[in-house]
């Protein structure tokens, strides 16, 4: 688990080849056993593979989500606010078992934020996703995770580039 951990990085660059369904139900399985607060599974998940759809997706806000028109899949990952107070958590936790269950299956992925970012000065990128996917107001947007074949290639995070200066034992303040 340690070395996939290291090894996951972001990806924001994709080769054209659409994953297979297979794998695409992987990630949905995946995220579907992703652990929830009181089991309260308050996630629900869009999968996107239509390039047009994509392609608005990847406007969704004002900077950090383009690349996404180069992915050939984006799982929208939202949350019923009413089945959980830390729906947040549980969605961001959906979010990073699909990112690991993707680097397992040999894709790249990376993680666009959506909750509390700006599409324009005239809505949100929550609303235009919503927009976007015809998603009900009683859904919350967390993120997007881009999904597809990697066409670049990242080092693998090393031990030197840990911060171990940001651990404590037993108080803060006590070096680990």
């Amino acid at each position: 688990m340690l070395e996939l951990i290291s090894k996951r990085r972001s990806i924001r660059k994709y080769g054209d080849e659409m994953p297979p369904r297979e794998l695409v139900d992987k990630l949905v399985k995946a995220a579907l056993l992703s652990p929830t607060s009181k089991n309260s599974r308050p996630w629900e998940f869009v999968v996107v593979d239509d390039r047009e759809t994509l392609e608005k997706l990847s406007q969704a806000k004002e900077h950090g989500s383009s690349f996404l028109k180069g992915a050939p899949i984006g799982i929208v990952i939202l949350a019923d606010s009413s089945k959980s107070d830390v729906w947040v958590e549980d969605a961001s936790i959906a979010a990073t078992i699909i990112q690991l269950a993707a680097e397992d299956l040999g894709l790249g992925s990376c993680w666009i934020q959506i909750r509390n970012r700006s599409h324009d000065g005239s809505k949100t990128a929550e609303e235009a996703v919503r927009e976007t996917l015809g998603i009900p107001g009683s859904l919350n947007v967390e993120a997007i995770v881009a999904l597809g074949y990697p066409a670049e290639s990242k080092k693998p995070y090393s031990e030197d580039e840990l911060l171990f200066d940001r651990v404590y034992r037993n108080a803060y303040g006590n070096k680990y």
